[in-house]
């Protein structure tokens, strides 16, 4: 199975637009694709800030929503990768609304009454200056898991620097072992689940 192609797709849920440079978000996405890369599997980043995604739990938030384009990738892919900063302790503010627009799976089954995004796998992504990372991934995980993806082993790879200073991910001189080693252990697991579920997704369970 390990040739068999994967497809990623990032959300960079940063609450920089793009045209104020890149991110630590970015950067830990980033690591997290190279890795996926070597074993595999190739994909592309959307910056949330970037576009305006509709207030809402619908699919389509009619005229203007770009949700659902993004909302097409998201089905065309095998690996979904959520990234967020800490903000207060919290997920970003662009990551729960695309977690909000993602609500819709709860209800978009097909007969055998499997959510949409089942058999897909999801990742977490966080980087902070502050404490909370243990906490944003908990958030993202549990909604991650509410709309259908399935959660591979150390599904998150983070970073926080020490507490009450300014020292952001993407400023440090090289990243940490720890780091690479979380990026490590969450690509090849989730690489290895998206392949499982390629090749035998979950039974009907109505």
């Amino acid at each position: 199975m390990a040739d068999v192609a994967l497809k990623v797709l990032a959300l960079n849920g940063t609450l920089k637009t793009s045209d104020k440079g890149p991110s630590s978000t970015d950067l830990m996405l980033s690591l997290l694709l190279d890795e996926l890369k070597g074993l595999g599997a190739t994909g592309e980043v959307i910056r949330l800030a970037d576009i305006d995604i509709k207030p809402g739990v619908t699919s389509d938030e009619g005229a203007g929503d770009a949700w659902p384009a993004i909302r097409a990738q998201i089905m065309a892919s095998d690996i979904v990768i959520l990234g967020s900063p800490v903000w207060m302790g919290q997920p970003s503010s662009v990551a729960k609304r695309a977690l909000e627009r993602m609500d819709a799976f709860i209800s978009e089954t097909d007969d055998g009454g499997r959510m949409a995004s089942y058999g897909k796998v999801a990742l977490v992504a966080t980087v902070g200056n502050e404490d909370g990372a243990h906490h944003v991934s908990a958030e993202l995980y549990q909604a991650l898991n509410d709309c259908g993806f399935t959660l591979a082993p150390n599904a998150v790879a983070y970073w926080v620097g020490e507490a009450m200073q300014g020292t952001d991910f993407k400023d440090l001189p090289e990243t940490p072992d720890t780091v690479r080693k979380a990026v490590t252990m969450a690509a090849r697991t989730a690489a290895h689940l998206a392949r499982l579920l390629k090749s035998s997704g979950y039974p009907a369970i109505t």
